[in-house]
């Protein structure tokens, strides 16, 4: 990656683990021996890399260690292949081990989008101070679930690599900076990552950290199979996407965890990425006429992502977590871009960090 996309105050290292080179953002002056409680590590979604936390880090309040971290196949990190059977497993251990080699051993982490779920399997496994998960993908994955998280089907239909617009994933390779069609990177960015009315002076910077991402074999989009259910494919085994189908993938338990980090949920009403009518859900694409053949709400409804985390986080509660909910009007997929101060507020307040 350039440094020409880096802001005045982050430097960028590439970490080397036994389990992948990785890419790292980090706030220039902060001390690298901060304690666990004064440590946020923030991790990107799909389709990204740190980059986008770039303005979150620099305003932070110093006193913090900040730390952005490239999943694998994004940013500065090498892109070996995703095991998608693992669910999220292989990126958030990747993380484990950046933070071991960091010399970091607990720390608030913040996931957003995709690493929302990264974040959520790496408390699983792994202890952390808190959790603050920013439109976050479901706990039950993405796609092809009823609203308790049970399957659609076998063969996860409609979900994983098959889904994704080979267009969109042609232009990422050919690294289109257009905004020429509704495919183009840039364009998506504005539609879907975003609300109407967001704009920014660094919009290049944020394409340019979405064009990072690798669609090598094995990396963005993944592989499909052929399904006799509507849409006509299912979840492959390797890739991006499939690690987020149902069948790998479910984080639910994170209600049962005897130990439970607080934890901040932040979204926006406008989402249109992660929401009960998402418009990246094949099923609800077909409700709309979309993709034609349909065949209907009692065999592939659309995915009540939203209600789904809820009702995972009010069982969390219940069973003794302290859960904050943070809903933001008129915000789409990004409220650390689109409302920066109230999302550094929110994080601050989670992590009981007063300077």
């Amino acid at each position: 990656m350039s440094d020409s996309f880096l802001f005045e105050g982050i430097s960028q290292r590439v970490v080397e683990t036994p389990r992948l080179r990785t890419g790292v953002l980090e706030r220039i002056g902060d001390d690298p021996g901060a304690a666990p409680e004064r440590t946020v590590v923030l991790v990107h979604g799909n389709v990204s890399s740190a980059l986008f936390w770039q303005e979150t880090m620099l305003g932070l309040p110093r006193g913090l260690r900040v730390i952005a971290v490239d999943l694998r196949g994004f940013g500065a990190s090498e892109s070996k292949p995703v095991d998608a059977t693992r669910g999220v497993r292989d990126f958030s251990d990747d993380v484990a081990a950046v933070l071991e080699a960091l010399g970091v051993p607990a720390a608030h982490l913040v996931g957003w989008s995709m690493g929302g779920g990264v974040v959520m399997q790496y408390a699983l496994d792994h202890p952390v101070l808190s959790l603050t998960l920013q439109a976050p993908v479901s706990p039950y994955g993405f796609g092809g679930t009823r609203r308790d998280g049970s399957r659609l089907t076998e063969d996860d239909a409609g979900c994983g690599g098959g889904g994704a617009n080979p267009d969109f994933v042609q232009r990422l390779r050919d690294g289109d900076t257009s905004a020429d069609e509704q495919t183009s990177p840039r364009s998506v960015l504005r539609s879907g990552y975003v609300a109407p009315g967001y704009a920014s002076e660094h919009e290049d910077a944020w394409v340019a950290s979405m064009l990072t991402t690798s669609t090598e074999p094995g990396n963005y989009p993944g592989d499909a199979v052929a399904s006799e259910n509507w849409p006509g494919f299912g979840a492959g085994s390797v890739g991006v996407l499939n690690t987020m189908a149902p069948r790998y993938f479910d984080v639910s338990g994170i209600a049962d965890l005897a130990e439970k980090p607080p934890v901040l949920w932040i979204h926006g009403d406008a989402d249109a990425i992660v929401s009960d009518a998402s418009f990246f859900d094949i099923n609800h694409l077909g409700a709309l006429g979309v993709i034609p053949g349909w065949p209907g709400d009692g065999i592939a409804p659309a995915q009540q992502m939203v209600s789904q985390t809820r009702d995972v986080l009010d069982a969390y509660r219940a069973a003794g977590g302290d859960v904050t909910e943070v809903e933001l009007a008129g915000v789409g997929h990004s409220p650390h871009l689109e409302q920066p101060a109230e999302f550094r507020e929110a994080l601050l307040a989670r992590i009981g960090f007063a300077g």
